[in-house]
């Protein structure tokens, strides 16, 4: 996956109990994310992660037939852009992670454009210039 500009790299929280040899799996490191171990007594750490991947298993991979790993990271891989740069988010007040601009129609009968997300399974709206 790749770095975005204002976000800190891609990483997985490991719990402290899991096995040795976690940091060093293939299915991480070809990933691109840096495994880092939750701080003990830390569940919060743990809550950030788990949110994500719920997300993510909800919005994408319950709609979809991963075909193999390549066909997974390139979901992955569009989804992470779509969660930053088009999915509103109920804590940042209905903004983006990126801080995508909203555009005001000051006309009431504006056209809307669909831009499919996802291979169509979700979309971005957005007036007409």
């Amino acid at each position: 996956m790749r770095t975005r500009e204002g976000l800190s790299s891609v990483s997985i929280f490991l719990s402290v109990r899991c096995c040795a040899g976690c940091e060093e799996r293939p299915e991480i490191l070809n990933f691109g994310i840096e495994p880092k171990r939750i701080g003990l007594q830390s569940p919060w750490q743990n809550g950030v992660a788990e949110r994500f991947v719920g997300s993510c298993r909800r919005d994408l991979l319950d709609h979809v037939i991963v075909l193999n790993e390549r066909h997974l990271k390139r979901l992955i891989d569009e989804y992470v852009s779509y969660y930053h740069d088009d999915r509103t988010h109920l804590g940042l007040d209905k903004k983006t992670p990126a801080g995508r601009v909203v555009t005001k129609n000051p006309a009431a009968r504006g056209k809307v454009l669909s831009l499919p997300r996802l291979g169509g399974l979700h979309h971005r709206y957005q007036l007409a210039a």
